[in-house]
Parts: C-alpha cells; structure tokens; sequence
C-alpha cells in the first residue's frame, strides 16, 4: 500500500466528500430545507442526540477550517471543543452524545462546506422512511475514508466522537 502525506490525503478527502454531496442531494430534495426549520440548530445541538465519531483525517480537516475563522470566532469554537472534550472523557465513554460545537447560532455549520462530516451530510429531515438516502452511502463514504486514513497514517484507528478528534487534531496542530 502506498503510503500518502496529509495534504494528499486531505485532498482526497476532499473529493470523496464532494463525490457524496452530489450523491446525497438527490434525496436531499424532498428533505425539509434547514432555512425552513423552526427551531435552526436543534439537531446539531441536542446534547441527547448527537454522536458523531470522525476520523483523525476528518479531525486534521476541520482544524484547519477552525484556523482560518476570525480570533474571536475561532475562540468561540476552541471553547466549545475543549468543553465538550473535557465532558465525554470525564464520562468515561459511558455517554457518548453532546451539542455539536462546530455549530453557531445566527451562523449554522462552521465547517459546512469545507469539512462537514459524513453522517451530517446524510443528515437531513425526512418527513418519510423511504425518502431517505439509503445507508450504503454513509457506509461507502465511511469505508472510503478509512482506508484513505490508512494510507495517510499507516495503520487504522477507531473513530472518535467529535471533541475529541478535533481537540487532538488541534493540539497537533499547535504544535507543528
């Protein structure tokens, strides 16, 4: 297996992302636009409801969206992680949901086009069971991305809820 350096792989991830986003809007047409929803954020805030797990290379993406924000934005959003990092690891893997903290009131998604993650572009509300994408594609993509971290860092490793994935990934960051 060919080993690739972060900024390929991150190029690639690119394209994957871009590749399901064309796939998923299809379904996307008969889901209710999130500009439409009465309560804006509820999904992506509900402390109860969210788990989602990323991979390191997801992680790396979304910490350079979060350098590229405003200080005082950027600020805002680092609070937010180290936060919710700090409570899933206090919890001891017992509780694994949290608010989303890539997510700003008044903004929406701060990583919507350059670094969404996978199980939130499948993510859209569906008034009916067979209007949504089929799971295949969130599998796909998933797998897809895998093996490209594999590639990319040489051996697998599990996914991680959010918080904790970006907190890594930005401590690494800070250092480099």
């Amino acid at each position: 297996m060919k080993i690739l350096s972060e900024t390929a792989g991150l190029t690639r991830l690119t394209r994957l992302k871009d590749e399901l986003r064309g796939r998923v809007a299809s379904y996307e047409r008969v889901a209710k636009r999130c500009s439409l929803c009465e309560t804006p954020g509820a999904c992506c805030l509900d402390e109860h409801f969210v788990n989602v797990r990323i991979s390191r290379l997801e992680a790396v993406a979304i910490a350079r969206v979060i350098e590229r924000l405003p200080s005082i934005q950027r600020a805002g959003v680092e609070e937010r992680i180290t936060n919710a990092a700090a409570e899933l690891l206090a919890r001891d893997g017992h509780v694994e949901t949290y608010a989303c903290p890539l997510y700003e009131k008044g903004t929406g998604c701060l990583v919507h086009r350059d670094a969404k993650p996978v199980p939130c572009m499948v993510h859209a509300c569906y008034e009916r069971q067979q209007d949504l994408p089929p799971d295949e594609l969130q599998d796909g993509a998933e797998l897809a991305i895998d093996r490209l971290n594999e590639r990319v860092y040489s051996r697998a490793k599990e996914l991680e809820p959010l918080p904790i994935a970006v907190a890594k990934a930005r401590s690494k960051t800070a250092v480099s």
